[in-house]
């Protein structure tokens, strides 16, 4: 097993690290408007392309929604589905496109369950991936709120509502 693996199969420490690093980014965040996001962009790309991607198999989509699916990245799902998985998991959790590989929203529902702060953020709907922010830094799109855009026709299709009930969550999770 990998340590990449190991760590996000054990993702509270994951949580901390995240929730440590959002609260200085919004700490640190009228000084880095004053520089400037664009200014900022290719560092800020630099270090996440250098974390995240052999951390957490990143894609880089710039719309890193790590917290909101068990700090699994959505879009290593080979059909780069962002708010749930496919229909096509087969019964030993593996992906339908790539049975060697564990479907990516089984490890996210399973880790999610796990998470004390964002562990529910699972049930909700995220925007589409902006395919214009591929490449860009999420910690700057975050920031200046572009990671939760809603597209066009969006206003009212539910984004951000919870798909189902905490107490249909612990059935579901055997609580």
């Amino acid at each position: 097993m990998s340590i990449a693996r190991w760590l996000q199969d054990r993702p509270v420490g994951l949580e901390k690290a995240y929730r440590a690093t959002a609260a200085l980014i919004r700490w640190m965040e009228p000084v880095l408007r004053r520089i400037g996001f664009d200014r900022l962009d290719g560092l800020f790309e630099w270090g996440e392309r250098v974390l995240k991607i052999p951390l957490f198999d990143c894609q880089m989509c710039g719309m890193c929604n790590l917290r909101g699916t068990g700090m699994t990245c959505p879009m290593s799902c080979p059909k780069n589905l962002r708010n749930g998985p496919c229909g096509g998991v087969r019964q030993n959790g593996k992906c339908e496109v790539n049975p060697e590989m564990d479907c990516v929203w089984a490890l996210a529902w399973k880790r999610s369950a796990q998470m004390q702060t964002y562990g529910d953020r699972i049930l909700q709907t995220h925007p589409p991936v902006d395919r214009s922010l591929e490449g860009s830094s999420a910690w700057l799109n975050m920031l200046d709120g572009r990671d939760e855009k809603m597209p066009e026709g969006w206003q009212h299709g539910g984004a951000g509502q919870t798909l189902i009930s905490p107490d249909q969550i612990r059935v579901l999770r055997h609580e």
